[in-house]
C-alpha cells in the first residue's frame, strides 16, 4: 500500500503528518471518497469539483485538480483492487493550537483501501440529534465528522448500518454518510440540499438518471413512505428493508429495484458522468 502525501508516494510507515496539522487540531479539512473500479475512479470530476466547493466555504485554497489526478492514479497503480475506497482529504495544514491557521498551506492526502460491494439491502435508525440547516458547515464534505461517528455507532449498536437525521426543523435530511429516498405513490422524492443534507453525488446522478423530486419531507414520512432507499459513493443504490421498528419492503419494492438497475446501467456505460 502507498500513500500519497504532499507531492510524492510514500509507504504508511513514512506518511507522517505534523501533529499540529489544523486537520487533526480543530477539524480544519475537507475530503472525498471515491469508488474506485478495476483502478478507474467513478465520476472523478464530480468530486474534485464538490471538493473545491467545500474548501471554499472553509475559506482553503482550491485545491490544484491535476496534482490530486496524479495522485488517485498513483496510488491506484501501487495498489491495484477491484473494488476501491479511495480517499482524498485536502486540510488547512500545519497551525497554531487555535482556530487560526498557519502560513505553511493545505496538506493533501490520498490513499486507496480495497472494499466489497454492499448488499442490496441493509436497515437503518433513526436518531435524536438533528442537522443545522443554517450552519457553517451545512452541504459541506468536512473532516468534522464527529456527529457522524456518534450517530452511526448508536446504529451499529441497534443492528443497522446507517443513522438518519433530521433538522432543525423536523424534516428529514440524511443519513450519515448518505443520502435518503423515499417512494410515495410511485414517485421518488429526496430532501433538497436547503435541508442542511450533503450533495452527494450518487445523489445527484440519481436525480439526473431516475427523475427523482427535490421535496420538503417532515421526518415521520419514514413511517409512512412505501419504500425508502439510500444512495452514497460506495453504496450505489440501496433499499431500506428495516427502519427502526419499521419493516420495508427493501430490494422488493419495485420502485427502488428500478431505480438499481437504471443506476447500475448507466454507471457501467460511463466512470465519469
Amino acid at each position: 500500500m502507498k500513500i500519497w502525501l504532499d507531492g510524492e508516494l510514500r509507504d504508511p510507515e513514512s506518511a507522517r503528518i505534523s501533529v499540529l496539522d489544523h486537520g487533526l487540531t480543530v477539524g480544519d479539512g475537507v475530503f472525498e471518497t471515491v469508488k474506485a473500479v478495476h483502478g478507474t475512479p467513478f465520476a472523478l470530476t464530480r468530486h474534485l469539483d464538490r471538493l473545491t466547493r467545500s474548501a471554499r466555504s472553509l475559506g482553503l485554497p482550491d485545491p490544484d485538480h491535476d496534482e490530486v489526478r496524479r495522485a488517485c492514479t498513483a496510488v491506484l497503480e501501487a495498489d491495484p483492487v477491484p473494488l476501491g475506497r479511495l480517499r482524498i482529504t485536502y486540510t488547512g495544514g500545519h497551525g497554531p493550537l487555535g482556530s487560526d491557521r498557519g502560513e505553511q498551506g493545505p496538506t493533501l492526502v490520498v490513499a486507496v483501501g480495497e472494499t466489497s460491494r454492499r448488499p442490496d439491502s441493509t436497515a437503518a435508525i433513526t436518531v435524536p440529534w438533528t442537522r443545522n440547516e443554517r450552519g457553517a458547515l451545512a452541504g459541506v464534505k468536512s473532516t468534522s465528522y464527529a456527529e457522524n461517528v456518534v450517530a452511526l455507532a448508536r446504529a451499529h449498536q441497534h443492528g443497522a448500518s446507517e443513522a438518519l437525521f433530521g433538522n432543525t426543523v423536523g424534516q428529514l435530511c440524511e443519513g450519515t454518510g448518505s443520502n435518503v429516498f423515499v417512494v410515495l405513490d410511485g414517485e421518488i422524492h429526496t430532501p433538497p440540499v436547503t435541508s442542511g443534507c450533503l450533495s452527494g453525488i450518487t445523489r445527484a446522478l440519481v436525480v439526473e438518471w431516475v427523475g427523482a423530486k427535490e421535496t420538503d419531507l417532515p421526518l415521520d414520512v419514514l413511517r409512512s413512505a412505501d419504500e425508502v432507499f439510500l444512495t452514497s459513493t460506495l453504496r450505489d443504490v440501496q433499499a431500506l428493508h428495516q427502519i427502526d421498528d419499521r419493516e420495508l419492503p427493501g430490494t422488493g419494492g419495485p420502485v427502488t429495484a428500478e431505480a438499481m438497475r437504471i443506476f447500475d446501467e448507466h454507471a457501467g456505460r460511463d466512470l465519469d458522468p
